[in-house]
């Protein structure tokens, strides 16, 4: 009997069409919660700060809002990264964005140049994060260069643009969490 192997060509920019359709139901979904969770939100509700140290929801999507559209700009310089390093737990980085970005806690103080600063209304920024969502499922969709280049978090060091990709659905999750508990705050102006 003859040993025959399967040849399968790996994509040419290393993402497989499992991965691309995992991240693209991501984005989708986090989208949404987020959609959900802002859906019928009046200015009182918009401006509601449950103390003076923590967000208003204006302020968490002006938030959700310049870091989407700063990773679509990182994602889309991509080509211009520096090669990625040869040795690297690219699949390990991969589940450890999912799981690390969204959860709440340890809580993350923003650095200034991503704080929200009152510049826009909440809807005027979810309607800026949803242009922008659109711009990244677009580049998921055919960017040629998601893998082997990779610009370096502040925090959790190399990342690719698939992994960028990943990390912005699961910052959307992480703060629509924290729109959530906003909402809950027994203070929060009824509709």
């Amino acid at each position: 009997m003859e040993n025959s192997t399967l040849t399968v060509k790996a994509p040419a920019d290393g993402v497989t069409p499992v991965e691309r359709e995992h991240a693209a139901r991501y984005l989708a979904v986090t989208r949404d919660r987020l959609a959900a969770a802002t859906k019928g939100v009046f200015e009182a509700q918009w401006t509601f700060r449950p103390s003076p140290d923590r967000w208003s929801l204006a302020e968490i999507m002006e938030h959700i809002a310049i870091i989407e559209e700063r990773v679509g700009d990182i994602v889309g310089k991509m080509p211009e990264a520096p090669a990625d390093a040869p040795v690297r737990d690219i699949k390990g980085t991969d589940v450890a964005i999912l799981v690390d970005v969204p959860c709440r806690y340890p809580r993350v103080k923003a650095p200034d140049r991503v704080a929200p600063i009152g510049a826009q209304l909440g809807a005027e920024s979810l309607e800026k994060f949803l242009k922008s969502r659109a711009r990244m499922e677009g580049m998921l969709a055919s960017a040629p260069h998601l893998r082997g280049h990779a610009f370096l978090h502040p925090i959790f060091g190399p990342w690719d643009g698939y992994q960028w990709i990943l990390a912005a659905g699961g910052h959307c999750s992480r703060h629509t969490s924290q729109i959530l508990e906003v909402k809950a705050d027994l203070n929060f102006p009824a509709a």
